[in-house]
């Protein structure tokens, strides 16, 4: 079995981490369900957020009993000391617990610091004096602020986009934060599911012994394959190599990671689904996405306001509404038949 130690927090679990956004699409019992097989096969870092709608209480509910048995991260997207205290509250209450093991920052603009007039740090040092947090966490999708707080010295954790379609910058920061003894907690190892073979991103991510991927868990079946992982972890192979190096080659440039920080649109756009349709068409079974509520979706963005509201938000510098207009184009030529996909 393959561990992984969050740097200073000595949080020591197996390389697979259970990303909880997911289980806020399914009903109560099949989240616990999901949980609980996962604490059975030995799983027991669990991700979830306040704003990831129910998946804080449905990991609540799933949790209960086996609590200290765990280890559960969740963040606030706070802006001031008082909301900061409201959302851990809720939390706390949502997950059936008095404490949280690493609480983070919720990919903020700007790195929270001591005096910079927000309160939010302060207030987490508060919190984790009275012990309702254990350990202080940021995550982000931008890599100054990343490197910023790798820097500061403030933080016991970074959750940071990583993926085999990783760049050299996003590498430096996995090293960086080895070399500060801060943990490194990797989503998007599937790249919002436009990576389909999970045995090559577990390989990629186990070359990074400080790394602990979460995946993002909403099927048995998915669940089921990282489950294998834990007795038979898989390795870099030249298979993998070869496997990757042509994702690398078909994914390079701008595409959309299906964050979702763009979102809501004001159009009503599903962007984060909508700004990736053509590499959805081409990476995943093609029917799943030429249904007639996915042709509907596709339509609003004819709707598009050109507000730059997107664009604006899009932590990798995309421009969204062009992404947006020409993933639009590509459905209909599919749609059409003039052009063909799997």
């Amino acid at each position: 079995m393959e561990q992984v130690t969050l740097g200073s927090t000595g949080i020591t679990v197996n390389k697979n981490g259970f990303g909880a956004l997911p289980i806020q699409r399914i009903t109560d019992e099949d989240a616990v369900h999901l949980v609980r097989k996962a604490y059975d096969a030995g799983i027991t870092f669990f991700d979830t957020a306040r704003f990831y709608t129910d998946s804080e209480e449905k990991l609540g509910i799933a949790l209960e009993g086996i609590r200290d048995k765990v280890f559960v991260a969740t963040k606030t997207a706070a802006s001031n000391a008082k909301e900061f205290f409201e959302q851990l509250e809720t939390s706390l209450h949502n997950l059936r617990t008095d404490y949280v093991d690493i609480y983070q920052f919720h990919n903020p603009a700007v790195c929270p610091k001591p005096g910079d007039g927000s309160g939010l740090y302060e207030a987490m040092l508060e919190a984790k004096e009275k012990g309702m947090i254990r350990h202080i966490g940021i995550t982000n999708h931008r890599l100054a602020v990343a490197d910023e707080a790798i820097e500061s010295g403030l933080y016991e954790t970074l959750q940071f986009p990583f993926c085999y379609l990783a760049s050299d910058q996003d590498i430096a920061l996995v090293e960086k934060c080895k070399e500060k003894n801060m943990g490194f907690i990797a989503m998007k190892a599937l790249s919002g599911g436009l990576i389909t073979n999970s045995r090559a991103a577990y390989a990629f991510e186990a070359q990074y012994d400080n790394v602990l991927p979460i995946w993002g868990v909403q099927r048995e079946k998915e669940l089921d394959e990282f489950i294998s992982y834990i007795e038979h972890p898989p390795v870099m192979t030249d298979e993998i190599k070869a496997l990757i190096e042509a994702d690398r080659r078909e994914l390079s440039g701008e595409f959309c990671r299906g964050c979702g920080y763009c979102m809501p649109c004001p159009a009503g756009i599903e962007i984060n689904n909508c700004a990736r349709m053509s590499l959805l068409l081409r990476r995943s079974p093609s029917e799943l996405q030429l249904t007639k509520e996915v042709q509907e979706k596709m339509k609003k963005i004819e709707n598009c306001l050109h507000c730059g509201h997107c664009k604006s938000k899009c932590p990798y510098g995309l421009d969204t509404p062009a992404l947006l207009e020409k993933n639009y184009e590509d459905y209909k030529r599919v749609l059409a038949g003039e052009v063909s996909v799997k």
